[in-house]
């Protein structure tokens, strides 16, 4: 979808809302929509015809905008679910969502990185144990040696 502000939501939806019984705008309606801003009103209806909300009919002449515009069932469904303004306010609500979640991700990692370093002292704290009790078998074999030398003469 193209990047819309609140406002442009708000114009769309009101395109789509004011399809009457018919479900058809005329040229003129549009333009009245717009406030006789034909740039405008040919730029968001663009936006309604390439998401498939509305139709064509009749031939453009020498205007942006086209005879008559004609509301698709899918146009309807769409505003009755909520429209543009709800879709620009769940997207508005995502980076929050996000944010969170990588907040809590990056909490994590600390406490897992705190572990791992906690875990790291550990090993190497028994493994100077171990190299300590190594030495002192082997002192033992020497000394062991020594004093079986000294008593056999």
């Amino acid at each position: 979808m193209v990047e819309l502000n609140e406002y442009e939501c708000e114009m769309l939806d009101a395109v789509l809302e004011a399809f009457g019984i018919p479900d058809s705008l005329t040229r003129n309606q549009l333009l009245t929509l717009f406030d006789q801003d034909e740039a405008s009103a040919f730029a968001l209806i663009q936006i309604l015809i390439r998401e498939g909300l509305v139709a064509e009919t009749g031939k453009h002449g020498d205007y942006d905008l086209p005879e008559k515009l004609v509301l698709k069932l899918k146009g309807d469904k769409f505003l009755k679910a909520g429209g543009f303004l709800k879709r620009y306010q769940l997207e508005q609500a995502k980076p929050t969502e996000v944010n969170s979640i990588l907040s809590k991700l990056q909490q994590q990692n600390l406490s897992l990185q705190n572990e791992k370093l906690l875990n790291q002292r550990i090993i190497a704290g028994l493994k100077t144990r171990q190299y300590i009790w190594w030495a002192l078998m082997v002192v033992a074999l020497i000394i062991g040696y020594f004093i079986g030398h000294a008593v056999k003469k």
